[in-house]
């Protein structure tokens, strides 16, 4: 009790002697100023004339001067009535500047700095900027940098600030290694993670470096990986690392614990729509009872039931998934529970940011009108029509409810971009050599949605120019037209085994529409009126057609863009009828189909496709060569272009071409040791084809029988597609195996085409 009154006592006695200090401010004065003024420093320093100023205020001026960040040192103290304020202005920062970076750009690096130009030398804002830029390194795994600022004085005080960077090495990742895994090996895991181990040939990206944070991600992305393989109990018990001395490598070992392998068990629905039938919410159902357990079938479960009811009028309803796990079974009952809500119709449709493309191009667009049944699967559909359109950078569709109504109102909201293209390329291939084309494309004429383009392309072999117009929707309606107008040149007469060149010009319209979700039809009415050279003859000959044909389209496809893999069938059929008046009269027969199958994760694809063409002549007139079909090359690797068929017995390298043609190929892709993110896989083929006898106008040639067969081609091997940042590139090793003697062999097979 004594010691709490001494203390009392002593308390009371510092305020006492604190206050006797005290004097009442008749004056200010401020010294040391330079830049700011007097009276700006009286303001800041927040007192005035009249008050009581002692130690303890003097001290509270002197705190709240200092942070301001105006000044470098700072005194206040009382002499006699008048206040004193003595300061040293705080430099002024002239220039900022990074140096000695060259891992990280100085843009990023400035990002990060807040130490800007024209404010005052503040030293605690230049740790701040520190501590930032290194997260940015540590981040791309240069742990061992160092950073130095460097203050350089300049006269009116004022300096200059120099960021000094010594970046060092990038930390490493040397090893990722698992400790209690028994279902997948540490080869699987690793492959399931964002991280990499270091190898020489990971240079073009930043997965192999040290991150704490991408560590932490990879451990989320071991629990999804089991989660989708049934271990519901999976968890990352820890995931401890060690580096060199040097810092130079890290290694990591994530502890799991994996649990037991579950399986689906009693899928039911809460369905409290009865106008929503039962059999129709279960048919999305994607898994089934007895399969293993997979969290992304769940979620995809749950997205398909939202869309299935809401494709009913319902709109904003949520699935709640119950499960119900049987740890003696090892299964997981799973109720999928929706809950009620009214049906809701669409009130209005608002377009809103739309400058340049009509309202009307946007609508056509949109598979929904006001007083149609609200559903969010109609809306992504319009959602996606618009942005494949590539007019808009951005596209968001907002609801609005209307208050005390089952209405909503939906805000079309677009950001627009530029929609004309100025392009180029160049590549190479077997049939034309090397190529460069450049073209303009405006994809949004006038904003009525219309496509114009001009486009011309000088190869080795061929040379073309082109003008185009197309019409998306006619009269309003989802009907396309248009018209292409075209000059080509071909220069055959010394490629392979054509033996002619072309001169052609061409003027055709079209018209297409939709059958289907998966079937289209284009007609087309086209002229051409060519000049054709042929060894065999001497001379050039013109040739004028005129063509009808129509063509049905399929296309069903589901794609895995990231992997470049489909699962699914396209295929065309068609007829065309050239006559009317022309130099030639005949009936083209197409029909050609590829089917695709993805599997092992989407990285592998079995691709499968045949190709036939007819050509029919009416009244036996003879068609020239110019317009029969050919087989090698790209059409069956391992032969070289028109390589295989009919040829004349004087000169084996003159391929006389055929009336009619089947081929086909099956290719196996598959990934490589190198990365997915290289885009570049492997693939085996097996080609094989028949070419038809050519009319029998060229059975004999000089009084002797050409070389006439209408004999089976068969090869296989082997090759690599790179899916390269400039175009994609294709080599091909193709070796025959069913092959006749005036065949022409063409082993190695390369393509490719860039844009810029």
């Amino acid at each position: 009790m004594k010691n709490k009154n001494t203390f009392i006592c002593g308390f009371a006695g510092a305020l006492v002697a604190a206050g006797a200090n005290a004097a009442t401010v008749s004056r200010i004065d401020v010294t040391g100023n330079q830049r700011m003024d007097a009276e700006s420093i009286r303001i800041l320093s927040d007192v005035k004339i009249g008050d009581n100023v002692g130690d303890l205020r003097a001290n509270e001026i002197a705190k709240k001067l200092q942070e301001s960040g105006y000044f470098s040192k700072i005194s206040v103290r009382m002499s006699g009535n008048v206040l004193k304020i003595d300061i040293a202005e705080a430099p002024i920062v002239g220039m900022v500047t990074v140096e000695g970076n060259d891992e990280v750009s100085t843009d990023d690096l400035k990002k990060e700095i807040r130490l800007k130009e024209r404010s005052s030398y503040d030293e605690s804002v230049i740790g701040a900027d520190l501590q930032r830029m290194l997260t940015i390194y540590q981040r791309r795994g240069y742990f061992g940098t160092k950073i130095e600022p460097k203050k350089i004085k300049q006269s009116d005080n004022r300096v200059n600030v120099v960021y000094e960077i010594s970046e060092g090495h990038p930390t490493y990742i040397r090893s990722i290694k698992f400790d209690g895994n028994k279902k997948f090996s540490d080869r699987v895991l690793r492959g399931e993670l964002l991280s990499r181990q270091h190898t020489w040939w990971r240079f073009m990206t930043q997965f192999d470096t040290f991150d704490d944070d991408r560590i932490q991600y990879d451990q989320q992305m071991l629990r999804q990986f089991y989660l989708r393989n049934g271990y519901v109990d999976f968890y990352v018990k820890n995931a401890t690392g060690t580096f060199t001395p040097d810092r130079e490598y890290y290694s990591v070992v994530f502890t799991v614990d994996e649990g037991e392998k579950y399986k689906f068990g009693e899928l039911t629905i809460d369905n409290p729509f009865p106008d929503v039938p039962d059999s129709v919410l279960r048919d999305v159902i994607v898994m089934r009872r007895g399969d293993v357990y997979n969290i992304d079938e769940v979620e995809e479960t749950m997205t398909a039931l939202r869309g299935a009811v809401a494709d009913y009028g319902y709109a904003f309803i949520s699935v709640e998934p119950i499960p119900k796990k049987d740890s003696e079974n090892h299964t997981i009952d799973l109720n999928f529970k929706i809950q009620k809500t009214n049906r809701i119709y669409i009130n209005s449709i608002n377009i809103l940011g739309n400058v340049r493309t009509f309202d009307s191009v946007i609508e056509q667009l949109l598979p929904m009108r006001p007083g149609d049944p609200f559903s969010l699967q109609t809306i992504e559909e319009g959602r996606q029509n618009l942005l494949r359109t590539r007019y808009f950078k951005e596209v968001q569709i907002v609801p609005s409810r209307i208050a005390d109504a089952n209405m909503m109102n939906l805000d079309i909201k677009v950001e627009e971009q530029p929609t004309g293209e100025l392009s180029g390329g160049f590549g190479w291939s077997n049939i034309n050599g090397f190529m460069v084309d450049a073209g303009i494309t405006e994809n949004n004429f006038m904003g009525r949605g219309q496509i114009v383009q001009l486009r011309g392309s000088i190869a080795q072999y061929q040379k073309q120019a082109l003008f185009s117009f197309t019409e998306p929707y006619l009269f309003g309606r989802p009907l396309s037209a248009g018209f292409d107008v075209s000059y080509t040149m071909y220069d055959y007469s010394s490629l392979g085994s054509f033996g002619y060149d072309r001169d052609s010009f061409s003027i055709s319209g079209r018209m297409g529409w939709k059958l289907t979700d998966h079937w289209s039809q284009t007609l087309r009415l086209s002229a051409s009126f060519d000049q054709n050279y042929d060894i065999q003859n001497s001379g050039w000959r013109n040739a004028n057609l005129f063509t009808l044909g129509t063509n049905f389209r399929y296309h069903n496809l589901d794609s895995n863009f990231q992997q470049n893999t489909h699962t699914g069938v396209v295929g065309n059929v068609g007829v065309s009828y050239t006559g009317f008046g022309g130099t030639e009269t005949f009936v083209r027969y197409t029909a050609d189909i590829i089917g695709m199958v993805k599997f092992f994760d989407d990285r592998w694809q079995l691709r499968s496709s045949l190709d036939f063409g007819l050509l029919q002549s009416i009244g036996g007139d003879y068609i020239s060569r110019v317009y029969r079909y050919f087989l090698g090359g790209e059409s069956l690797r391992g032969f070289d272009i028109a390589g295989v068929g009919s040829r004349n017995w004087a000169y084996t390298s003159y391929s006389l071409g055929g009336l009619w043609k089947l081929n086909g190929s099956t290719q196996l892709n598959f990934p490589i040791f190198i990365p997915d993110e290289y885009q570049i896989k492997g693939f085996v083929f097996a080609d094989y084809g028949i070419l038809g006898k050519p009319p029998h106008e060229e059975d004999y040639f000089a009084g002797r029988r050409n070389h006439i067969d209408e004999d089976l081609r068969t090869s296989v091997g082997v090759g690599i597609y790179w899916n390269t940042p400039m175009g994609p590139m294709n080599f091909s090793w193709g070796w025959p195996l069913k092959m006749n003697k005036y065949d022409r062999e063409q082993r190695f097979l390369l393509s490719f085409e860039t844009q810029f």
